[in-house]
């Protein structure tokens, strides 16, 4: 049988309401690097046209570190307004934290303001594979005024197609026609 003898040099055993004084500091994960936070970032899913990342659609302007070293990520948004924006916001903010920047920031730049021009080919090509026409790119040497009925149908590939609402499935987007197949789509507006 082994008895155990309690001594004066036993040490009492830790207090489980100890204070937050002397709770163990546990140290945040070590910072990603600035290039791999930007590419997290511009990964994330557009909260109103999930097929995008926020990177193809154009609207991550930087991500730096500001005069006080905090890094920042400078957004614009596709239009004033945008009801997209708060959970824009939110969804870079929890990268930020995730990743070693807990102080991080997000901040809104309205100049110079986003253009369909700033949607990447691969974001193009996700919102066509998605049924709705991508805003149709402005030739080299200028902008040029696009109407409506010049987005080709995601369907059939013709350009006729006409207007049918100016009122799409989000603020950013109207509805055409497609004369040819008779398809219905969104169209992504060019801004």
């Amino acid at each position: 049988m082994v008895t155990r003898r309690t001594t004066a040099a036993t040490a009492p055993a830790p207090s489980r309401t100890a204070s937050p004084a002397s709770a163990p500091v546990v140290p945040l994960r070590p910072a990603r690097e600035v290039a791999e936070v930007r590419a997290l970032v511009e990964a994330l899913p557009d909260p109103e046209l999930p097929m995008l990342s926020l990177g193809d659609l154009g609207v991550i302007r930087s991500v730096a570190p500001a005069a006080d070293g905090v890094l920042e990520v400078h957004v614009t948004p596709t239009y004033l307004g945008c009801p997209a924006l708060p959970a824009i916001v939110s969804a870079i903010q929890d990268v930020l934290t995730a990743n070693g920047h807990p102080e991080g920031r997000v901040r809104q730049v309205l100049s110079p303001p986003w253009t369909t021009e700033l949607i990447t080919p691969a974001g193009r090509e996700a919102l066509a594979a998605h049924g709705i026409a991508p805003p149709v790119s402005a030739p080299a040497g200028g902008p040029v005024g696009v109407a409506l009925a010049q987005a080709p149908c995601p369907h059939c590939g013709s350009r006729a197609t006409r207007p049918h609402s100016d009122f799409g499935p989000t603020r950013c987007q109207s509805v055409l026609r497609c004369t040819a197949c008779h398809e219905l789509f969104p169209h992504l507006s060019a801004l």
